[in-house]
Parts: C-alpha cells; sequence; structure tokens
C-alpha cells in the first residue's frame, strides 16, 4: 500500500461561505484559502479540514469526507478492489493533483489524493 497519511477532512454544505464563518469565529479555525463558493480550506493544528460545494465533492454525499495521501493511486485502486471496496471515481485536476473516489465495503465515501510528480508536500 502506499497510503501515508490523513490529508484532510472536508465538509459537503450547501453555503460554504456562511458554515465557514462558524469554523473560523466558534472553533478559531485558521483560513487558508478559497476557490470562489466552491471550497475553503482551515488549518487546525497540523491537520486540515474544509468545506466543499456539492460541486467539489466526492459524489452525491453530505457530511465529512476523510482523504488520505497516496504515493501510488494505481496500486491504492487494485488493493481497494481485491479487498471488496469499490472505485467510484478520479478526478485529474493538473497541478494540483489527482484524486481517486472509493467506497469501503460499508458503503462509506473516502477519497485517495496524489500530487503531481516533483511538487513538495504542504
Amino acid at each position: 500500500m502506499a497510503i501515508t497519511k490523513l490529508r484532510l477532512a472536508y465538509h459537503v454544505h450547501d453555503d460554504v461561505a456562511a458554515l465557514s464563518a462558524f469554523y473560523e469565529k466558534a472553533l478559531g479555525f485558521e483560513y487558508l484559502f478559497q476557490d470562489a463558493d466552491r471550497w475553503l480550506e482551515m488549518k487546525v493544528g497540523d491537520a486540515r479540514f474544509a468545506l466543499a460545494s456539492r460541486a467539489e465533492a466526492a459524489e452525491a454525499c453530505r457530511g465529512p469526507v476523510l482523504v488520505f495521501d497516496s504515493d501510488d493511486l494505481e496500486a491504492d485502486a487494485d488493493a481497494i478492489r481485491r479487498h471488496g471496496g469499490e472505485i467510484t471515481g478520479q478526478r485529474d485536476m493538473g497541478a494540483h493533483g489527482r484524486t481517486l473516489t472509493a467506497r469501503d465495503p460499508s458503503g462509506t465515501v473516502f477519497q485517495l489524493f496524489a500530487r503531481p510528480k516533483g511538487r513538495h508536500p504542504t
């Protein structure tokens, strides 16, 4: 397996801007960056938490989605299938990296993220 760490968790919501105010003001999460009304990422200690619109979310889910870093998406996809999981999508974001969306045997959605070759971890 090539999973190296839990990269971040994101929460799917219809109004990213409104919900971001709650996490920043009530819980003290530190704003990192935003992609219009589609994605807003915050820092929580050494971890990251994001708010995602349905357009950015993995499938048609609501609530939290865990994203793990991967050094080899293809090998991990094979392992997921071999052990009863399902690959439901892939996305190439060019210079931002690639994601693979999957479901575990219980149906829970999660994602794997691989950064482009030559990019340093953030």
